[in-house]
């Protein structure tokens, strides 16, 4: 009886250990697909451990550099790098499955979770995640847009940038401005000092807009290094549409302007333009209309002329920051049609000055022409780059 069972046992065993050979296998997520001895295929299709590595790492990385994803021992077959409030970064994967690189840069002060979806040599899929975190920005540039969102702006507004901190590294900003247009349009980026001492990028087309043309802009600059002057730490988007063409001629020779609509004369007004012989002489060349800004107080001291005058002023229309205007003038009023006579800006009366104010729009031009004036406006000076020729304007660009 005691032999008969100690026979038994190692029969058991033996057995068992069989059944568990092929369960332990089909448990693994590794297993190997059998491949007969020295068939050409051996080791081909084996499952290798696959490694994902993110750059950055840590929690203070460097920002303003991609994000990088490689997987060795196997491919990338999808990345997601999303942000805490679920801003996504774009990239692709590489031909081959290695690596994935994201299309814009990583923010300063931004947490971001990489989600990396893989495949083996064998077949096997897996996911791999990961987080990093960049430093904060030691100091941020922000931006102030011309002309405002949804706006309709005359023919020869401009697109204007300026900025609250000086850029140094105009070529990587400018790589990050983008215009659509409806309509085929040629432009160009130019940089420049704004008259409030402020870096400033206009860009202007190569022509006069085309009426009707709806335009956006979008400037990628989140996670872009302006330099010694910080970072951008948002992207900004506008949009406007280019309304009929209007074009202001003004004769200081001859004392009147004319709206032009379309190519055809509206309506010819008697005017005084700056005073001859001085600092009171009006530009000339071409002034966009910035801004208009009805009643307003117009000091002599704020634009360097000491007390020549103090007024509450109608119908003001901007057209420099320097000070030059195109407003109602009742006190001149003997010289509209006669005599240049004022202190800068082009008056005219009460009631041209109201039917006109009504007319125009900001981004319309004023061609202004004159024997004895200032000079032609600056391209800082307002939106004067319109007096450079396109080939000069071009030269601007920081890219070329």
């Amino acid at each position: 009886m005691n032999r008969s069972r100690a026979r038994v046992r190692p029969s058991v065993r033996l057995a068992a250990a069989a059944l568990l050979v092929p369960l332990v296998a089909a448990c693994s997520s590794n297993a190997a697909p059998s491949v007969a001895p020295g068939s050409d295929t051996a080791g081909k299709n084996e499952d290798r451990p696959l490694h994902v590595t993110v750059a950055p790492t840590g929690r203070q990385a460097a920002a303003g550099k991609p994000v990088t994803v490689t997987a060795a021992g196997g491919r990338l077959t999808a990345v997601t790098v999303t942000d805490a409030k679920g801003r996504e970064l774009t990239g692709e994967v590489s031909a081959d499955g290695r690596t994935w690189v994201s299309a814009r840069k990583a923010a300063p002060g931004t947490a971001y979770t990489v989600t990396a979806a893989t495949r083996t040599p064998g077949g096997t899929a897996g996911t791999s995640r990961s987080s990093f975190a960049t430093a904060p920005a030691d100091a941020v540039n922000k931006v102030d847009w011309r002309p405002g969102a949804g706006s309709t702006v005359g023919v020869a507004q401009p697109v204007s940038l300026v900025f609250d901190r000086p850029v140094r590294n105009r070529a990587e900003v400018e790589r990050q401005l983008k215009v659509t247009t409806s309509h085929p349009t040629e432009g160009s980026w130019g940089w420049m000092r704004d008259w409030s001492g402020k870096d400033r990028v206009d860009w202007r087309p190569k022509q006069y807009w085309k009426p009707g043309t709806k335009v956006t802009v979008n400037a990628e600059l989140n996670g872009t290094d302006s330099g010694a002057g910080g970072w951008f730490v948002r992207d900004y988007t506008t949009g406007f549409t280019v309304g009929a063409r209007q074009v202001v001629e003004v004769d200081l020779d001859r004392h009147h302007l004319t709206l032009l609509r379309d190519g055809q004369s509206v309506r010819r007004i008697p005017v005084s333009g700056g005073t001859p012989g001085g600092e009171k002489r009006s530009w000339r060349g071409t002034a966009v209309l910035m801004s208009k800004e009805g009643t307003i107080n117009m000091n002599s001291e704020t634009v360097g002329l000491r007390d020549a005058y103090d007024k509450m002023v109608d119908y003001s229309m901007r057209l420099t920051w320097s000070g030059m205007y195109a407003h109602a003038a009742p006190w001149n009023a003997a010289n509209f049609g006669r005599a240049n006579r004022s202190s800068g800006c082009i008056g005219m009366s009460d009631a041209d000055a109201a039917w006109f104010y009504g007319q125009v729009r900001p981004g319309d031009p004023f061609e202004i022409t004159g024997k004895d004036t200032k000079g032609v406006v600056a391209p800082g000076n307002g939106f004067g780059q319109w007096n450079l020729s396109w080939a000069d304007w071009q030269r601007l660009s920081a890219l070329r």
